[in-house]
């Protein structure tokens, strides 16, 4: 799917998309971080017809109900076509010894062989974060590896 990516000098950033159906639909993120949600006309796909101003909150909200949701079911399809393969929802604990640091210093794939996949962080999926991705209390850190591999990052993430 082509997204298209647009700067809009002094507001923020808009992305726009055309459904399988011709319907085109998209976001404007503000500088302050607010979001709108954009439904394009049908007949003239350049003129908005809707505009839907979201919170922050609401935001994080709707991303979560949209991406969340969706990288489970891939999980799910992937486990059911390769054997031995699962993955797990590791919380990032207040005073775990990774609270503060990156995805970097943990060396995850090099310990355990397990994937780090993606982090939600307040409802916002990072997916496939990079190794300085700095790691948060209340972070949830979606693995995917052996059930040892995967077991390993959890006690990793939680003692060091």
């Amino acid at each position: 799917m082509d997204v298209e990516r647009t700067a809009l000098p002094g507001i923020g950033l808009q992305h726009v998309f055309t459904t399988a159906k011709g319907r085109r639909i998209g976001t404007i993120s503000h500088r302050d971080g607010r979001r709108d949600l954009l439904v394009y006309d049908r007949v003239d796909p350049d003129t908005c017809v809707l505009t839907v101003p979201l919170t922050v909150e609401e935001a994080n909200a709707l991303a979560e109900l949209l991406g969340t949701a969706r990288i489970v079911e891939r999980l799910t399809e992937l486990h059911r076509q390769v054997e031995g393969l699962v993955s797990a929802q590791i919380p990032i604990a207040a005073g775990s010894p990774y609270d503060g640091r990156t995805l970097g210093d943990a060396q995850i794939r090099t310990r355990t062989g397990a994937s780090i996949v993606a982090v939600v962080r307040d409802g916002n999926v990072v997916a496939s974060p990079r190794p300085d991705f700095g790691f948060q209390a209340r972070d949830i850190v979606v693995v995917v590896g052996t059930a040892e591999g995967t077991a390993a990052v959890g006690d990793i993430l939680a003692t060091g």
